[in-house]
């Protein structure tokens, strides 16, 4: 699936990953409506993986943008 393709489902809640990546990378998913000191903060993609700590953001680049491989998984 393209990421245009998996997008939307992220932004509906669902999460995603690539197939080529390592195991060690289970998934993306989009972070809404989250504050900070009483402060909105805008929406925000975290990754989970199976190292400590298990959350970072993530930014795609251009290879994950362009990338046909990307699948919805249930967590």
């Amino acid at each position: 699936m393209t990421f245009e393709k998996v997008l939307p489902a992220l932004k509906a809640g669902k999460k995603a990953v690539r197939s080529s990546w390592s195991a060690g990378e289970e998934y993306i998913y989009v972070v809404n409506d989250d504050m900070r000191d009483g402060q909105s903060i805008n929406p925000y993609f975290l990754i989970k993986t199976d190292e400590e700590p298990a959350l970072s953001q993530f930014m795609p680049n251009s290879c994950d943008v362009l990338a046909d491989d990307w699948e919805l998984v249930e967590q």
